[in-house]
């Protein structure tokens, strides 16, 4: 269970610690923050609502842990690595159960996390070995004007101190996403996870505490955001924040210093289908891209543009598919669980009460309880619509009747988001141009869209994000060039 056994060290009574200079502490504030679980809506877990104080108290310690972490052999560094990797999957069980109550994750996805972080944590190992033990050498006399007089060696060196901040609906995930190319690459890392997912994270933090990596190199706090969350953005001991949420981020890009950002914000990935499309294809992944985990997903498909002359035939077959989804509580591995708060249904409602008022075709009967929101797909959606445009993170989907290609396309780049989309034909050339014309930061051809496998890149365009994700990308964007010259008294060549 949570919070006991090898985990029991992480909890106080009823409250969860927080994880600083290698020890799991109380805070001084003597606050706690609640957190509510979707399906109950009642207070499940308690986390420490750390002070200004502890945070300045863990960048202090991260900045020291990390100059001796940079020392450290890469072997080494990917050796604690799969160690964490592999407690992590042997305890996915309580890390799990904790995703279920605090997110309302669906029980079988919630170990799929878990063990898909272990996963990522390992290959962010080998491929961090690989990319940071090669450096470049350059030579002067190959730019006109300049004899072989230079040698110029580059490596990649750690920036310093990474601040993590993963979303509630993949924190585990999303936060390893983060770490593990931090630490590979020599950055000591300050993780602030989401207040719905805190207590996964902690446990997630525990697995590398229990793997034996040096006391200050990982902190974990926790707290409000209106209390803890600018004064950690805009922290001068940060050297490079890793974010991954909504429109919060927008903020903290005008806000933070002079360093590096990764930003991934959202989308309204639009899923574009032809008149050839396999339409049992179509379906299945609108099922598949729309509904699971209940929307909640930036990869999510957020609005159907499907040429007039099949949008009955796929409404139709999408419906008959909508009616087999199951609807209740995460413990039961239910398709549909509710969504992660109140406020989050509310948004959700006024969006379909906005499609209503303006003669939406409701192919399912509106239905809600409490955080719970029936799979509802909405036809005949028209532009001046709210959910045309806005990202409901919700069971809810909208369909756009379109009636030439480039009406499909001139809907997605009008959006203020750009993450990815997709394109569903079986004219392989027009896969292409139409994937070539839509802004965003990748296109699936005959697929929903998706985040993964955990190495490939990934990235948006617009409000959904700067920077690319994924493993590599990752290492590479926490990492800085340091260039060596040798000079040379006189001009030198390799004869061979």
């Amino acid at each position: 269970m949570a919070g006991s056994g090898l985990f029991a060290e992480i909890l106080d009574g009823e409250a969860y610690k927080y994880y600083g200079d290698g020890e799991w502490k109380k805070s001084s504030s003597g606050k706690l923050v609640p957190i509510i679980n979707p399906t109950t809506r009642k207070v499940h877990y308690k986390v420490q609502a750390c002070t200004q104080e502890e945070v300045n108290k863990v960048m202090e310690t991260a900045k020291i842990a990390q100059k001796a972490w940079a020392k450290t052999p890469l072997w080494k560094r990917a050796e604690l690595l799969h160690r964490a990797a592999a407690i992590l999957k042997e305890h996915k069980a309580p890390i799990g159960e904790s995703l279920v109550k605090e997110i309302a994750k669906p029980a079988k996805d919630a170990i799929t996390e878990v063990v898909r972080s272990g996963d990522l944590v390992s290959y962010c190992a080998e491929e961090g070995v690989r990319i940071l033990g090669e450096g470049k050498f350059l030579v002067s006399d190959s730019f006109p004007g300049n004899d072989r007089t230079k040698y110029c060696l580059t490596s990649k060196i750690p920036l310093g101190v990474v601040l993590a901040i993963p979303p509630f609906n993949y924190p585990v995930n999303l936060a390893v996403s983060k770490i593990a190319p931090a630490l590979i690459a020599g950055n000591a890392l300050v993780l602030k996870p989401p207040t719905q997912g805190a207590v996964s994270c902690l446990h997630m933090v525990h697995c590398f505490h229990l793997a034996g990596f040096p006391k200050g190199l990982i902190s974990c706090v926790t707290g409000k955001g209106s209390e803890i969350g600018d004064f950690l953005t805009m922290h001068p001991g940060v050297n490079c924040i890793s974010f991954t949420g909504g429109d919060t981020g927008i903020a903290i890009s005008k806000k933070a210093g002079m360093i590096p950002l990764q930003m991934e914000l959202g989308g309204k990935d639009a899923c574009i289908v032809l008149e050839d499309a396999d339409l049992d294809l179509v379906a299945a992944n609108i099922i598949k891209g729309g509904f699971s985990y209940s929307g909640q997903r930036c990869t999510a498909v957020k609005v159907v543009l499907v040429m007039e002359s099949v949008a009955d035939a796929l409404v139709a077959k999408v419906n008959a598919r909508v009616a087999k989804l199951t609807v209740g509580p995460p413990e039961d591995n239910s398709d549909i669980t509710p969504v992660v708060s109140e406020s989050s249904a509310n948004f959700i409602e006024g969006l379909v009460v906005d499609a209503k008022q303006k003669g939406a075709t409701f192919c399912q009967e509106y239905k809600r309880d409490g955080n719970l929101i029936w799979p509802l797909l909405l036809d005949n959606v028209r532009p001046d619509m709210r959910i045309a445009w806005e990202e409901p993170f919700g069971p809810v989907l909208p369909v756009i009747r379109i009636t030439t290609v480039e009406e499909g396309i001139h809907h997605c780049n009008a959006s203020n988001f750009g993450l990815q989309g997709c394109v569903f034909t079986k004219d392989i050339n027009k896969a292409i141009l139409i994937g070539d014309a839509m802004e965003t930061g990748t296109v699936q051809i005959n697929s929903a869209p998706a985040r993964g496998p955990d190495h490939f890149p990934f990235q948006g365009i617009k409000d959904s994000g700067i920077g690319s994700q994924g493993i590599t990308n990752s290492i590479n964007m926490m990492t800085k060039i340091k260039t060596t010259v040798i000079n040379l008294p006189t001009p030198s060549y390799t004869m061979g």
